[in-house]
């Protein structure tokens, strides 16, 4: 399964803000990566970074991304709000905001390792859609599993308002789609949809 698995403070430099979390280097050393003269970056440029961004604070890669702006554009609404809301509706995205990992990589990887479930059935595909109404847990096995009970144990669950968490579920409800001033994420859509518009 393709995701990227290079080095992350770099591009959290690249992009000049912590799109991985809390980074000790990011925070000594927060100007861009790079020796030479930084030149005007044209407007196709600050279209592509934009889109880059996107892609790795979510974890995407390019023709996942570009099928899901697709899938947004046919839809109802705006199209770079739909896209941001296609990607908060991610399950590996959902289990990050509910805590249950510390990371969107590492929320990947519950996933993929069967540690959590929808409705009651085990998902362990990371790009499953969660709807509204699903509920998301931690499979009944892996409750005990120190990792997820160490981000549990400091995590404020009441941060996002379209989620309700429940304590002796050790999951929560999904309860809709999150408005795009909830999404906490510094990304420009509208820079994307000129983007993919050309």
């Amino acid at each position: 399964m393709a995701r990227y698995t290079g080095p992350k403070t770099k591009i959290a430099r690249k992009f000049g803000e912590p799109i991985y979390g809390e980074d000790k280097i990011f925070a000594k050393r927060n100007y861009p990566p790079g020796q030479h003269r930084r030149r005007k970056t044209s407007e196709y440029g600050l279209q592509l970074r934009e889109k880059q961004k996107a892609k790795y604070t979510y974890g995407v890669l390019e023709r996942q991304f570009r099928n899901m702006f697709e899938k947004a554009a046919r839809a109802k609404g705006v199209t770079g709000t739909v896209l941001l809301q296609y990607l908060e509706s991610r399950l590996d995205n959902v289990v990050y905001r509910m805590g249950i990992a510390p990371s969107r990589p590492a929320a990947r990887q519950l996933v993929l390792h069967k540690h959590v479930t929808v409705n009651g059935a085990v998902v362990n595909i990371p790009s499953y859609q969660v709807r509204p109404g699903d509920v998301v847990a931690v499979r009944e096995k892996s409750k005990s599993l120190e990792v997820i009970a160490d981000c549990l144990a400091g995590f404020n669950h009441s941060k996002y308002p379209w989620i309700e968490w429940d304590e002796s579920l050790k999951g929560g409800k999904f309860l809709h789609v999150p408005e795009r001033e909830d999404i906490p994420e510094n990304i420009k859509e509208q820079l994307i949809v000129e983007l993919y518009s050309k």
